[in-house]
């Protein structure tokens, strides 16, 4: 079983860990609506992906 010679620094080790980070979501703005929404997703609001209406809103 494979054990290190030597202690890994604080630099090293946070180094390594330098990827590690979350990246925040890219948001895109609705054409339809101006609505807040992921890119290469239907809009939650207008229910419109590329220019048709995909999700149709149900009326209660």
């Amino acid at each position: 079983m494979a054990l290190p010679k030597h202690r890994t620094s604080k630099s090293k080790r946070n180094m390594r860990r330098s990827h590690d980070h979350l990246t925040l979501p890219q948001i895109a703005v609705c054409p339809q609506c101006g609505e807040p929404r992921l890119p290469h997703h239907a809009c939650p609001h207008c229910g419109v992906y590329k220019g048709r209406l995909v999700i149709p809103k149900s009326e209660e």
